[in-house]
């Protein structure tokens, strides 16, 4: 039995139901669960938080009982009982006939070396349990993609960790809306094709091998750019448009740099651009959490 917490979001109890590769490093993990009946989301950029089982558990370990103490109670667990945590955007849902959902697909990035989150997603199977927390109300807090209804330019950019907001935010644009995407992807196995009824104009950017992981949108030590982004967008020649609006999601260095060039290099009005950083260069999740 799930737990309301803090409304409009409330634990789920999920089980795998199939997993699929979507290139070297990304796979789509789909799920269902009676819970999902009372799950809502009209977001393209839904973000949830998603509970895993270390090796050897059936199940993971979340005190949803505890209602609104979960949290506390939850980093009171010991290491290697505690329920590993990550984030992770709703790629899509399902309904069924009654508008209720069955079934929802997130897509997690494969890393090397895997981390606890990476190492569950390769091995996952039909039947794997993990815990959901995620909305019960279709419009929450935790939906960021927000253009103005004046919108006549959208222009997106995220790492792989974004793509799936990304797609789902591509597929939702109306036709003929402009719109100017960039993302960057570790391999070229990983780029997909992208529909979208919008006037869309979609860069991806590759790494190399040379490159390994550090972020390509921050400031080297130096002062001067690093490559990749900065300068993919520094030469992008951009619509001429009245009224912009601006959606970057990933490494949180990076998002803040393509921030600055965005409001400080284009002049865009910094409330018409919406940034998010996913996570962080060199910390866990944890780690990014103990310092909120």
């Amino acid at each position: 039995m799930t737990t309301a917490v803090a409304a409009p979001f409330r634990f789920f109890s999920l089980q795998v139901v199939r997993t699929r590769r979507l290139g070297p490093s990304l796979v789509r993990v789909s799920f269902a669960g009676e819970d999902l009946r009372y799950f809502f989301s009209d977001g393209y950029d839904q973000s949830l938080s998603l509970f895993l089982p270390h090796p050897g558990q059936t199940e993971p370990r979340v005190p949803y009982e505890l209602g609104d103490g979960w949290w506390q109670g939850w980093r009171e667990l010991p290491d290697d009982v505690r329920a590993v945590m990550r984030s992770y955007t709703l790629r899509s849902l399902r309904r069924d006939g009654l508008g209720r959902t069955t079934e929802i697909d997130i897509d997690l990035v494969l890393h090397t070396p895997a981390g606890p989150a990476s190492a569950w997603a390769a091995r996952a199977g039909a039947g794997d349990r993990v815990v959901l927390l995620g909305p019960a109300v279709a419009d929450n807090r935790a939906i960021r993609f927000r253009p103005p209804q004046d919108t006549d330019l959208v222009l997106l950019w995220g790492d792989e960790t974004a793509l799936p907001a990304v797609s789902s935010i591509l597929e939702s644009l109306p036709a003929g809306l402009r719109a100017r995407v960039w993302l960057e992807v570790h391999d070229a196995g990983d780029v997909q094709d992208l529909t979208t009824a919008a006037d869309a104009e979609v860069t991806w950017l590759v790494h190399t091998e040379d490159d390994g992981e550090i972020p390509h949108c921050v400031e080297s030590v130096g002062g001067a750019p690093t490559p990749m982004a900065l300068a993919a967008l520094r030469d992008a020649r951009l619509p001429s448009a009245e009224r912009p609006y601006v959606w970057i999601a990933g490494e949180s260095q990076c998002v803040k740099s393509l921030r600055r060039h965005f409001v400080q290099e284009r002049g865009i009005d910094r409330r018409r651009v919406t940034f998010v950083g996913y996570w962080r260069q060199g910390l866990s999740e944890e780690q990014l959490r103990e310092q909120e």
